[in-house]
């Protein structure tokens, strides 16, 4: 026997989840108000942590729940709850009277016998809080009562492990026995007797019954401390307990610290330890003992501590975290390599906020984008809101809202985090003549237009009209923003890309032995322009209602947004972004490879067919007469700006002057004109 020695145990350590301060806000909010009684609450430990980790007492979001069931192989405790109305009576309030109290339950329960009969009641915590719900900033203070015995408690034998005190038979028992009798109590304390060949596990109410049978009972209790030499926190009040009920002047008790572990997959209880303990008789005790329990804060010195929620419990701090939770699964569990700090970073100009800017906003919302700009100049009327999903049949009253800020609005409403802004623009259009009462306006215009392509990396062309997307595409090009163009026919669909010419305004020359399967390099693709041999003009004058309106199938929008928006994804995602080579349908070595961005292929155009269920991807190069990408084009605007604009608006035909479609024209008629008169004179 070694000489006796102090016992000494380990305090709890308070780990609350960010659940329970959710749960205590809306309690606050909707059911304490202004009252400052207590509340009970629960919360529970576990015995089988492994070795590093604090003893630790948990308490979640179920801690106002009475009837919730206790973690498996976990273990309940009873609190009481005073949360106070403002920080200054949480730091006045009367601590030490709030302790005393609790010690004062707790011996009367010790002495009355109850919590013989209901030993849980041995183990309870109080918590004083206050929460400042405006700044979701939390104080909160926890003590764990433990009822102090006169004398220290001292060791009379050293403590060794259960394997040593058992052979391998007992200790299976001891876990089965200990199980079975988890099944209809909480089983935190409990008595174990043996024998020669066999040990038997009971409840504390046998424990006076087993000392007058001749069997000496040994304490048990479920310990939640990792440490090797030293008992948790709840052997305290199932010691005094002992000393009250059953110790006599030289009395000793034999304690068991039963710690039930995983260990390489396999349960085990080898951590646990035994040793003898003497405690002096408090029979004749009336007055409560002195009571300790308060938790030292971070300092490790005795006061409360703070936690600050804001970037958890603010609904919209909330939904900034949680609006990408898809994204980041996809990049834990299917692509390492996704770039989301690019995608977020990424400021994306929408000009055209009716149905597919609609949904290319609610698309790049779901990517992760934090920074969309809707230019329109339209308001919302009845027709629109079934078909353009940020609008409301309230947004069409009193002549209608303008559409842009609406859609922003919206947007904002969806997640508060999106930098959304919404502006009434009109862009001017080749074709569509500036008089002199509009000259200072379109200017204006013209200038913001400039400034909000400065201030983008990616312009969505989404509107309605052709010639609307050509100054848009000028731009972008001259100043090499990366533009995604997409348009609308009753049942087909085109999404493109537009070619992104280098830093000098030049594109990649063809490589010598380049063929019609060469990939196209990005500086080399055409615009939406490119394929076209006339100028953009005014498509809506002398037109009829459905030739002026967009008229589609209902579900077109929503392909061609959604094809818009993965385009850009990937192309984001490519190593080269905007001067990757376009891939497309036209060769079949794109099932086989690896393609260079990790979401995929990424093409120069997608074209659908809805009829068909079908979309191609074809791919075509920059054209050096198009009215709108070509460098005679692009030279004109960097060199005369306004003045230049001007003309293309004014004048039909000085776009295709300019760049050699209307001596293209000519030379067409003649050629024609001379196969008719070579038909003509063979048949004489």
């Amino acid at each position: 026997m070694s000489t006796p020695c102090r016992l000494q145990f380990v305090p709890f350590s308070s780990a609350l989840d960010a659940g329970f301060w959710h749960l205590l806000s809306r309690n606050k909010l909707d059911v304490y108000k202004l009252d400052e009684t207590t509340h009970n609450i629960h919360g529970f430990y576990y015995n089988g942590d492994p070795p590093g980790l604090p003893c630790r007492m948990n308490i979640d979001y179920t801690a106002f729940e009475e009837a919730v069931k206790t973690p498996p192989r976990c273990y309940r405790t009873n609190g009481k709850l005073l949360n106070t109305n403002t920080l200054d009576s949480f730091r006045e309030f009367d601590k030490k009277a709030f302790l005393e109290s609790s010690a004062k339950l707790l011996w009367e329960d010790i002495r009355s016998g109850r919590a013989i009969e209901d030993p849980g009641l041995l183990s309870r915590f109080i918590l004083l809080t206050f929460a400042d719900l405006k700044k979701y900033h939390y104080f909160y203070w926890f003590a764990f009562p433990a009822l102090t015995i006169p004398d220290a408690v001292k060791v009379t034998a050293q403590s060794v492990s259960l394997e040593e005190r058992f052979n391998q038979k007992k200790i299976e028992d001891i876990k089965n026995m200990h199980d079975q009798m988890r099944v209809d109590s909480d089983a935190s304390y409990f008595l174990l007797t043996e024998d020669r060949e066999n040990v038997k596990i009971a409840p504390l109410k046998e424990y006076k019954s087993l000392a007058a049978s001749g069997k000496k009972p040994v304490l048990c209790f479920c310990d939640p401390c990792t440490l090797e030499k030293h008992p948790g926190w709840p052997l305290r009040n199932l010691l005094t307990l002992a000393a009250y009920n059953w110790s006599s002047a030289d009395n000793e008790f034999e304690v068991i610290c039963y710690r039930d572990r995983m260990k390489d997959g396999l349960r085990s209880t080898v951590h646990s330890i035994v040793f003898k303990v003497k405690l002096m008789p408090l029979g004749d005790l009336k007055d409560c003992p002195k009571c300790v329990g308060w938790e030292k804060n971070e300092n490790q010195s005795l006061g409360p501590r703070k936690v600050n929620l804001s970037a958890t419990m603010d609904p919209s701090r909330l939904a900034e975290s949680s609006v990408d939770l898809n994204l980041k699964l996809m990049r834990w569990r299917l692509m390492p390599e996704l770039d989301l700090e690019n995608i977020s970073s990424t400021k994306c100009l929408l000009l055209g906020s009716g149905t597919l800017g609609c949904n290319v906003a609610r698309n790049l919302m779901g990517w992760g984008v934090r920074t969309i700009t809707l230019v329109d100049n339209g308001r919302i009327s009845y027709s629109n809101p079934v078909r353009q999903s940020l609008f409301t049949f309230d947004d069409c009253l009193h002549g209608g809202k303008p559409k842009a800020q609406a859609a922003a609005e919206s947007l904002k409403k969806i997640f508060p985090g999106l930098n959304a802004t919404g502006i009434t623009l009109s862009i001017p259009m080749p074709g569509h003549i500036v008089s002199e009462s509009l000259l200072n306006q379109v200017k204006k215009d013209v200038a913001r237009l400039e400034e909000l392509v400065d201030n983008h990396d990616v312009l969505f062309l989404l509107m309605d009209t052709r010639e609307s997307r050509w100054l848009p595409t000028l731009l972008g090009m001259v100043k090499r923003k990366l533009v995604i163009n997409a348009a609308l026919g009753f049942d087909t669909f085109l999404v493109v890309r537009h070619g992104l010419r280098h830093e000098d305004g030049t594109m990649d020359t063809l490589e010598d032995g380049a063929t019609m399967r060469t990939p196209i390099h990005g500086s080399q693709l055409g615009c939406y322009f490119c394929n076209d041999v006339v100028a953009p003009g005014d498509s809506t004058h002398d037109r009829t209602l459905d030739q002026q309106c967009t008229v589609s199938r209902p579900g077109m929008s929503m392909l061609a947004s959604a094809l818009a928006v993965e385009l850009l994804m990937s192309v984001l995602q490519h190593p080269e972004g905007g001067y990757a080579a376009a891939d497309t349908s036209a060769k079949d070595e794109h099932f086989i490879k690896e393609p260079a961005s990790s979401l995929g292929l990424v093409p120069h155009q997608i074209r659908g067919f809805l009829s068909r269920f079908d979309h191609v991807l074809p791919c075509t190069r920059a054209y050096d007469r198009c009215t709108a990408c070509s460098q005679v084009v692009c030279q004109e605007y960097l060199q005369h700006g306004f003045e230049f604009l001007l003309k293309a608006f004014n004048s039909p035909s000085y776009l295709e002057d300019l760049t050699g479609l209307t001596k293209l024209h000519l030379d067409t008629q003649d050629i024609e004109i001379w196969d008719l008169s070579d038909d003509e004179s063979i048949s004489d």
